[in-house]
């Protein structure tokens, strides 16, 4: 092990993989030196792209399109690079390719995808794709999307209309492309080991024990990724849990060397015994409740040998959890909104004046302040869903008014949002020809005011996370007042990052950086829970390779995780939940019942007991919650509607006995006409009776003298 433990008592402390959450945040110096060497520090992922086509056109003559895509990303400068290309599906106008893309994500780079569908002749099936001239091919529609937008959308899901420039009145069909990140990246194992029966190496006591566990690279060299504690004076040791992730070592199949040592304060440790297992073999172990006998090599002549020892190594515990990513909280509805703070004291000289830091250059050439807003906010932006960022000035004088260290970049009184990049870069010019520069440069007030909106954020429940870039010339005057405001802020879901613009000495600004270790401390003592600051000068930035962007925003991620992971947030939500029931939907399909069951039975199983319980007691809690909150919300209601009740009861009442009146009186006309009526009937009925009586009396005198006629002429006879 050669003298690496000179220091004793850190020579028995454990080294890597010791606590779970501080093996998901902890960064891997080896990998961070890698990507540091290449100019690269934020964080970055693995994503795999899926791509289905809809309604694509139809441009064969006998048969239907033999589409075919391919994926390219574009460069600052416009440049196209091919990524890949799908194999070729034929005869269909709703293609599903089975060839996915792997992209690097990194979240610091607005990073643009340009996909085209093409079809593919009859002529060219049998050649490789990849020699394919993609010019002798038609072009069936070309669409554009950045890799942020896919891998942060819920279920990851992005439908794009094709387009082409020659057919600009037809539908050329629609492209879905569905991201998964990497699971070995966020899959951690733990691991309780113990053994038994180890050898003395001490004269007068036990040996002092502990493991180390390495992995070998492709070239067969071995690299230590963690080292437990030291066990005194124990021959049955049992060792802490220990964290890794799959990302760390490889893959579950890699080959793991675990070494037992005995401690030498020397930092010569004795070798107690060795084996060599792959994770997947440590939980077969785990789970068959077997044992490992540890070997020594020794060497016979030219032969390598093992020497099996009595020793055992046994793995109390296995088990695999799931490290929510980045991505996983974004795509989990987490959003981040973007704000800004602008330097306007005197010091960056008369914005009138060439020399002036902030000069508006007729040609169109951004200054360092519009550079720095140009870059930051073009990445930060796809992150915010209104984009409605606040914006503010400090350090001049509007007109006739006294020096405001944060004044509304808009000019408003009332508000301080701008809508988009272009709002902010809008604002900012207008704001220079509408307050005077001044001085000092204090920072209290902005940060004040950006960690009023967070906080105002979290007592709503929202899932947001702010950014507040301040750009500045200058060195702080307010050094401690900032210090304080910062570690107030750190309990709540705020990064700050600063720019520093100009020649001026940024040495404070370095402390406020906490990038060696060292947390602010306020100045009543208390420390702040996480460091929140990032700090880069934009005279560095310019003369590297590197962009203003990547310096910045490398940290943001981890300081996202720091605070999320902090309170618990994301453990097993109804998100994840609902992602994972969504994956399982398309494989259920295909599946009969017993299958079904099986499938989910699996999937249940892969969620450790701890989170199933906590979770349930988490859904309990927020039920209750929601159910007292529904209480209160049903009483308020009925409190705001009691008047309202009585006023509407009277209302009622009213229109009731209204109703009942206009009833009566309209019974009583009905009766009064009835009665009319039947009088003028009576009446007309007399008439009648008494005209008829008139009738008969007419007719009766009418026939007597014809009787008395008929009577004399029979005398006469």
């Amino acid at each position: 092990m050669g003298n690496c433990c000179s220091d004793v008592a850190g020579g028995q402390s454990a080294v890597g993989g010791t606590n779970s959450s501080l093996a998901a945040n902890a960064s891997n110096e080896a990998v961070d030196a890698f990507f540091k060497s290449r100019g690269y520090n934020g964080l970055s992922s693995e994503i795999e792209l899926s791509l289905s086509a809809t309604d694509l056109r139809d441009r064969d003559v006998l048969s239907k399109s033999d589409p075919m895509a391919v994926l390219y990303i574009k460069g600052n400068d416009g440049s196209l690079r091919e990524l890949g290309r799908t194999e070729v599906v034929l005869n269909s106008l709703s293609p599903k390719w089975i060839k996915k893309f792997s992209v690097t994500y990194q979240f610091e780079m607005v990073q643009n995808l340009v996909f085209r569908v093409y079809d593919v002749d009859t002529q060219f099936h049998g050649m490789d794709m990849k020699t394919l001239k993609l010019e002798e091919q038609q072009l069936l529609g070309e669409a554009i999307c950045t890799l942020s937008k896919i891998a942060t959308k819920l279920y990851r899901t992005v439908t794009i209309d094709l387009a082409r420039e020659e057919v600009s009145t037809r539908k050329c069909g629609q492209l879905t492309v569905y991201a998964e990140e990497s699971v070995t990246s966020k899959t951690t194992v733990e691991l309780v080991l113990r053994c038994s029966d180890l050898e003395s190496k001490d004269l007068f006591s036990k040996s002092d024990p502990f493991l180390v566990i390495s992995k070998a690279t492709e070239h067969g060299i071995l690299v230590p990724i963690c080292k437990t504690e030291v066990r005194k004076n124990d021959h049955e040791p049992k060792w802490n849990p220990i964290f890794l992730s799959i990302q760390q070592v490889g893959s579950k199949d890699s080959p793991l060397l675990i070494e037992c040592f005995n401690f030498n304060s020397n930092g010569k440790h004795d070798l107690l015994g060795k084996v060599q297992k792959s994770l997947a073999e440590l939980e077969r172990l785990h789970s068959a409740g077997s044992v490992e006998n540890l070997f020594i090599p020794m060497s016979v002549g030219q032969n390598h040998q093992r020497k099996v020892l009595k020793s055992q190594l046994i793995v109390d515990k296995y088990s695999e959890t799931i490290q929510h990513t980045f991505l996983d909280y974004l795509a989990g509805g987490y959003e981040l909104n973007f704000m800004v703070a602008v330097d306007f004291t005197a010091s960056n000289g008369n914005p009138r004046l060439p020399d002036s830091l902030h000069y508006i250059d007729p040609s169109g050439r951004p200054n360092a302040y519009q550079r720095a807003i140009l870059e930051v906010g073009g990445v930060v932006q796809f992150y915010d869903y209104d984009k409605k960022f606040p914006a503010w000035g400090f350090g001049a004088r509007p007109i006739d008014g006294p020096v405001s260290h944060c004044f509304n970049l808009n000019g408003s009184s009332t508000y301080c949002e701008v809508e988009g990049i272009h709002g902010i870069m809008m604002a900012y010019t207008g704001a220079l020809f509408n307050v005077s520069l001044a001085g000092p440069t204090l920072f209290g007030h902005v940060v004040t005011q950006a960690a009023q909106i967070a906080s105002g954020s979290v007592a709503r429940n929202e899932r947001k996370y702010f950014v507040l870039l301040i750009i500045t010339d200058g060195v702080i005057t307010d050094l401690q007042e900032t210090k304080d405001a910062f570690v107030m802020a750190s309990d709540l879901p705020l990064s700050i990052l600063i720019v520093g613009v100009g020649g001026a000495d940024f040495k404070e600004m370095e402390i406020l950086d906490a990038d060696k270790g060292e947390r602010l401390e306020s100045s009543s003592g208390r420390v702040a829970s996480r460091d929140i600051v990032q700090f880069v000068p934009f005279r560095d930035v310019q003369s590297g390779e590197d962009s203003v962007v990547r310096s910045l925003l490398a940290e943001l991620p981890t300081q996202f995780l720091t605070y999320v992971r902090g309170r618990g947030w994301f453990s097993y939500s109804w998100v994840t939940f609902i992602m994972d029931s969504l994956l399982l939907s398309n494989v259920y399909a295909h599946l009969d019942t017993n299958e079904k069951a099986e499938v989910r039975k699996a999937a249940l199983n892969k969620v450790p007991e701890q989170i199933i319980l906590s979770e349930v007691r988490k859904m309990v809690q927020e039920m209750q919650a929601l159910n007292k909150k529904l209480e209160d919300t049903e009483a308020a209601i009925e409190d705001y509607f009691k008047p309202l009740d009585k006023e509407a009861e009277m209302i009622m009442k009213a229109q009731l006995e209204g109703e009942e009146k206009t009833m009566r009186e309209m019974v009583a006309t009905m009766q009064r006409q009835a009665l009319l009526e039947k009088a003028e009937a009576d009446a007309q009925a007399q008439e009648q009776a008494l005209a008829l009586s008139k009738n008969a009396k007419a007719d009766k005198e009418d026939e007597e003298p014809e009787t008395e006629c008929v009577d004399k002429r029979a005398g006469m006879r």
